[in-house]
């Protein structure tokens, strides 16, 4: 397995499904850029959405679902999975468990994260916490 899919997997495996955010400090560049609407760059970019998360999903975890590696850039499609403990967006928690569907790409240099590209089904995890009718 390369360097990068490594930090990939541990980014998403102890960053995201476990809370570490030291492991986001080791993983990911200082000058890192994030092309996801509503993001900040660098490392505390990244350690917001993690803490957001796991904010409005106590149990979240991200697991994903196929990589691919090309040169310094790695594609994978996730899945996210978490019971909607916290409330989003004003709307009160649903105890319900959320499904969601991601694609990131990370692009690498020197075996750190650099630049990423991600999509969200944020559409579908508002409509399973009751943000928005189901259509």
């Amino acid at each position: 397995m390369s360097v990068e899919t490594e930090a990939y997997l541990r980014l998403f495996s102890e960053g995201f499904s476990a809370g570490n955010l030291a492991v986001v400090d080791e993983l990911v560049s200082p000058d890192y850029q994030t092309h996801q609407r509503g993001l900040s760059h660098g490392p505390d970019g990244v350690k917001a959405v993690i803490l957001q998360l796991r904010k409005w999903f106590a149990d979240f975890t991200l697991t994903p679902q196929a990589i691919v590696q090309d040169g310094d850039t790695v594609w994978g499609r996730n899945k996210g999975r978490g019971t909607n403990t916290g409330s989003v967006l004003g709307h009160p928690p649903s105890g319900v468990q959320v499904e969601v569907d991601v694609v990131d790409i990370i692009r690498f240099r020197d075996g750190k994260m650099v630049e990423h590209w991600g999509v969200p089904d944020q559409l579908g995890m508002m409509e399973q916490v009751g943000v928005f009718p189901k259509r």
